[in-house]
């Protein structure tokens, strides 16, 4: 009977945190798909009419709308592709002993702390830059001619700066969890005459597994989001070459000041996002189970 009472108020002391968690994020949603069914221009205030869906329809049949969906696709699979990879890799080196791994450690995490604005105003314009950028000293110095990168290949450029923000992200989840691999196993392993590849792919790989689906499951949530670093560098151009959905709803809402188109596209962004997320929680699942 304890138990029972001490639960129940329990449950009445989190009652309060928790209707005020759920109006945070059920008022503003529920704001955006009332907004979405109307004509609303933030130049018209007060000549709010009915639009059923077709802002909607709008936002869907526009022309940018593909090539958002596709960029921002490609945005996430490639910064998830070079975190995984880079990540793995980086915490294996940072896994064995050697002389300042202390310092070695916090330098690899350092650029998690910064700004996406700072960050990408630093490759920009110390980096990318086609003139006074590194990349372009580097090319004169070794003979080739040097690179706009930003002009010439915008979304891959975003892309490399958004993974080098979530690398040490992806570094730290899973040197966490290679610190915990039994050494016992490897040892047992190298006795038996295995090689570095066979431990590293029978044993430490298998191991990361789950540190690898949690790493993929948040970047993802984050990197679906990504905007600072596009206006910062490209502003979405050029044309709609580095434009992302949550660009395009950008541009929907404060350059076009279409209210009710900008928040049909959030109420579709939000749909995709929580289609992507059924998706990887599901596989996540699978692997946890497994």
């Amino acid at each position: 009977m304890a138990t029972t009472h001490t639960r129940t108020a329990a449950r009445w002391m989190a009652a309060p945190s928790i209707l005020l968690l759920f109006m945070w994020m059920i008022v503003p949603l529920g704001m955006t798909v009332y907004f979405s069914f109307l004509h609303y221009n933030l130049l018209s205030p007060g000549e709010e009419s009915w639009a059923g869906l077709m802002n909607y329809e709008f936002f869907v049949t526009d022309p940018a709308f593909k090539d958002a969906v596709f960029n921002t696709l490609y945005l996430v699979l490639g910064v998830l592709l070079i975190t995984t990879v880079g990540g793995t890799l980086l915490a294996l080196l940072l896994d064995q002993p050697f002389w300042g791994q202390g310092v070695a450690r916090l330098m690899v995490i350092a650029p998690f702390f910064v700004m996406p604005t700072v960050s990408a105003l630093v490759w920009k314009n110390m980096l990318m830059h086609p003139v006074n950028g590194l990349f372009a000293w580097i090319a004169r110095t070794l003979g080739f001619q040097p690179v706009d990168w930003l002009g010439a290949y915008p979304l891959t450029s975003i892309t490399i700066i958004v993974a080098w923000q979530w690398l040490p992200f992806a570094t730290l989840i899973l040197l966490t969890a290679l610190q915990s691999l039994d050494q016992e196993q490897k040892e047992a392993a190298e006795m038996d005459g295995a090689g570095a590849f066979s431990i590293f792919r029978h044993i430490t790989l298998p191991h990361l597994s789950r540190a690898l689906t949690v790493v993929v499951l948040i970047e993802t949530i984050f990197l679906l989001n990504v905007f600072a670093e596009i206006l910062v560098t490209t502003n979405g151009g050029p044309g709609t070459a580095s434009t992302n959905l949550g660009f395009l709803i950008y541009m929907q809402g404060l350059l076009q000041f279409d209210a009710g188109g900008a928040s049909a596209g959030g109420v579709i962004a939000v749909i995709l996002a929580n289609v992507v997320a059924f998706f990887l929680i599901r596989a996540i699942g699978k692997n946890l189970e497994a």
